[in-house]
């Protein structure tokens, strides 16, 4: 089936009633799978390659927390490109807590599927990873990326032939549906099938890092080092002991007083799946013995934009990393994430949903989305330079620290 047919389907076959008018590119309401009452939501690109603005992140969000509450089914059909760029720094806050209600929602044991349309990216992608279940369509298209940002990363036009024959090789429905057992082909049959348990979230972390093999093969192994740093020294002027490799810190620290936990995606290199599942791999391990707090502190500008983390399926990891953080702060833990330098797009999603705070340190900077990202969707390649009055109105950021600087 292709996408259309899907959609068609989807409403047709689940006896879909809406509830309530559209939204943008959102359409609530009820329905039934395999004779089971079920919440639905439909995410159709009518506008902006169906992007989630704040009016359809705030309902979404309103729906995941009465999905969780009642731990009701929840099917929604998911074509959509993530958070609208056009909307700015309003569209990423809303779409954090819109993230975090998902959070909640898929540790509460409701069970949800996603039937994906022809396009699926961005955090789009990883809100539908958080299902126990995808189905894809024939032309499904999944990542964090779009072709033509993978193009730019790989330095060809996306028109290239041999460039977007490895794409759907990489992106496609035949290839998604290869991965686990929780990525399906969208057929006529499955829209009736009755949704079933998922694995735990857990066991999704131990699948991933199982399928990390397929890119982890001849990589050298590099030893960890003592991490000095002078924003360290300043952040933690009592006491800091973190050793780090390859971009990824861990160890504890002294603030104000108290011992805290730091886990830390620093280095300034776009963040991939490996590094994504080793710090949600550090995280999960922490629910044995939470800790009171834990500082999550990043310089990381985006997401890894390659091929081969495409495969893997990276949207799949953050979202793991989102499902880590989340589960360690319902275990007890205060989490606070702190931007060192430049963050933006699923990787603030993912270590800002779950937190109970999020700092941005004094000249630090938040955006939606990389400059080059933006300029291959709106045009506009300049980076925007934003007030912290104006991270905390959009419900991006809660404090800013300035560490004696200024």
């Amino acid at each position: 089936m292709l996408a259309h047919e899907v959609l068609l389907s989807f409403a047709s076959k689940l006896e879909f009633e809406p509830v309530g008018g559209t939204i943008g590119n959102l359409t609530l309401g009820r329905g039934k799978i395999a004779g089971v009452p079920a919440y639905v939501a439909m995410v159709e690109n009518r506008i902006a390659s169906g992007s989630l603005g704040v009016k359809e992140s705030d309902k979404l969000a309103s729906l995941f927390k009465v999905v969780a509450a009642q731990k009701a089914p929840l099917l929604m059909y998911l074509d959509s490109a993530g958070a609208r760029v056009s909307e700015g720094l309003p569209a990423l806050g809303a779409f954090r807590h819109m993230y975090r209600a998902a959070l909640a929602m898929a540790a509460s044991g409701a069970r949800t599927a996603v039937y994906c349309g022809a396009n699926c990216f961005g955090g789009a992608s990883m809100l539908a990873c958080l299902a126990g279940t995808r189905y894809y369509a024939k032309n499904t298209r999944l990542a964090m990326s779009g072709p033509a940002i993978l193009a730019q990363s790989a330095g060809v036009s996306v028109l290239d032939e041999m460039f977007q024959a490895m794409s759907m090789s990489s992106i496609g429905a035949e290839a998604r549906t290869k991965l686990s057992l929780g990525n399906l082909p969208a057929t006529a049959a499955s829209l009736g099938e009755p949704l079933v348990a998922a694995a735990t979230l857990q066991q999704r972390h131990i699948e991933l890092g199982a399928r990390l093999s397929q890119i982890s093969k001849g990589v050298m192994v590099t030893p960890a080092e003592k991490v000095e740093r002078k924003d360290l020294a300043k952040l933690y002027p009592e006491h800091y002991d973190l050793t780090g490799k390859d971009g990824l810190m861990f160890g504890e620290a002294l603030y104000q007083g108290a011992p805290v936990s730091v886990v830390g995606l620093t280095g300034g290199s776009l963040l991939g799946a490996t590094r994504a599942w080793q710090a949600a791999d550090l995280i999960w391990k922490m629910q044995a013995s939470p800790p009171k707090a834990l500082h999550l502190l990043v310089d990381c500008e985006s997401h890894a934009t390659a091929l081969d983390d495409e495969r893997v399926m990276l949207s799949a990891y953050l979202a793991d990393l989102a499902c880590a953080i989340h589960a360690l702060g319902a275990a007890g833990t205060h989490i606070e994430s702190t931007v060192l330098e430049k963050l933006g797009g699923g990787v603030y999603v993912a270590l800002s949903a779950a937190a109970a705070q999020v700092n941005l340190l004094y000249g630090a900077g938040i955006q939606l989305l990389p400059g080059r990202a933006i300029a291959s969707i709106l045009g506009d390649a300049g980076e925007s330079h934003f007030d912290f009055a104006e991270y905390q109105k959009a419900r991006v950021a809660e404090h800013e620290l300035k560490l004696g600087i200024v």
